[in-house]
């Protein structure tokens, strides 16, 4: 069974959620529905959805989607800003959809369009970033830890001093890799130290960046799209990690496995929004709603090896998904975990430092 006790692990989330009625697909076309648009372009993470349900979607509706690809929210954030207007469903994380919904960004969605929102569980019909789906739909949720190869680890590398420690990441200097992501590599350093990944203070970012120019000297290379295949390749043994990418490895090369600290890390949500430049709104809330459809979410899901938020499409998730409490983690895991939450005016801050690493 979930982890349905996931709410209930922390702060930042809402009520514990609980197992929703029967699969219910509901209308997709109402009787006055506007014209479908004849494409849809989509703007997503690499690798982030079985190809197959395009071309179901496209069977089924006669609307041929159209995908480009992106590395980090600031990708995405930036294309946006600099006026990108083609793209018609985005995919941000959490903290981003914040951003991008004080920025003006994004089209309230009409949920009336979207009827198969009841079946995410509760915690996600109502996330702290988004409160009543207003702006989006959560996508896919996970984790950010380590990513491992079990040859070299005998027992799981589960705490952040494998990356950061010297006397321990130092043996495997020139064999781990860091997402290339601010965020991300941030807050794992702030973890490690013992504070909040959405730290504001000056003095713990100061200790934050020290320690990532420190590790500089043992890690590969930054990466947020290939980090899966050298551990594959054996070009790293250990690397910073989201869940779902190791995980799909895993399946390819038994070596490989996943870690979640126990210092605590990041729990996300992808999410499916609207630019306001879309002129194929109605279009893009019916593909929204055809990705909830409780088999369709099992597919995404079983070819991402991440965690669907569509609560009833649990009895099509592979045994080795379901199951698996690094994908699922538990309520003691849960507590330890943390939302990225925009950080206003600090954010300034985070990209000076991760300049400033990445340059020197």
């Amino acid at each position: 069974m979930l982890c349905l006790g996931l709410a209930a692990c922390g702060p930042t989330l809402p009520p514990s959620p609980t197992a929703t009625p029967p699969p219910t697909a509901g209308p997709t076309v109402a009787p006055t529905s506007p014209p479908l648009a004849k494409e849809l372009h989509v703007y997503n993470w690499s690798e982030y959805i079985d190809p197959q349900v395009y071309l179901d979607f496209e069977a089924e509706f006669g609307v041929h989607v159209v995908e480009d690809t992106f590395a980090s929210n600031e990708e995405l954030l930036a294309k946006l800003q600099a006026g990108a207007t083609g793209y018609d469903v985005i995919v941000p994380s959490d903290y981003m959809v914040s951003i991008m919904i004080e920025l003006d960004l994004l089209a309230p969605l009409d949920l009336n369009h979207i009827p198969n929102r009841q079946n995410l569980y509760p915690m996600f019909q109502d996330p702290p970033y988004d409160p009543g789906n207003a702006h989006c739909i959560p996508y896919q949720w996970g984790t950010t830890g380590i990513g491992y190869n079990t040859e070299v680890f005998s027992e799981p590398p589960d705490s952040w001093a494998y990356l950061f420690d010297p006397e321990l990441a130092s043996q495997y200097a020139g064999k781990i890799s860091m997402l290339n992501d601010s965020r991300e590599a941030i807050g794992a350093a702030l973890k490690y130290l013992g504070y909040s990944l959405n730290s504001t203070d000056p003095a713990q970012l100061e200790a934050a960046k020290q320690l990532l120019l420190r590790q500089k000297a043992w890690v590969a290379t930054y990466d947020s799209e290939q980090f899966e295949d050298l551990l594959m390749t054996g070009d790293t043994v250990i690397a910073h990690a989201w869940s779902g990418d190791i995980f799909m490895a895993a399946a390819e090369d038994e070596r490989l496995w996943y870690a979640i600290p126990k210092e605590g890390a990041t729990v996300w949500a992808d999410n499916l929004c609207i630019p306001k430049s879309s002129q194929n709104k109605y279009t893009a809330e019916l593909f929204i709603n055809y990705l909830l459809r409780p088999e369709v979410a099992a597919k995404i899901s079983n070819f991402t090896w991440y965690a669907s938020p569509v609560a009833t499409a649990e009895p099509y998730l592979k045994p080795e998904i379901r199951d698996e409490p690094a994908i699922y983690p538990p309520p003691e895991v849960m507590a330890r975990l943390e939302w990225i939450e925009d950080v206003g005016e600090a954010t300034t801050l985070y990209d000076r430092i991760w300049t400033e690493v990445r340059a020197q």
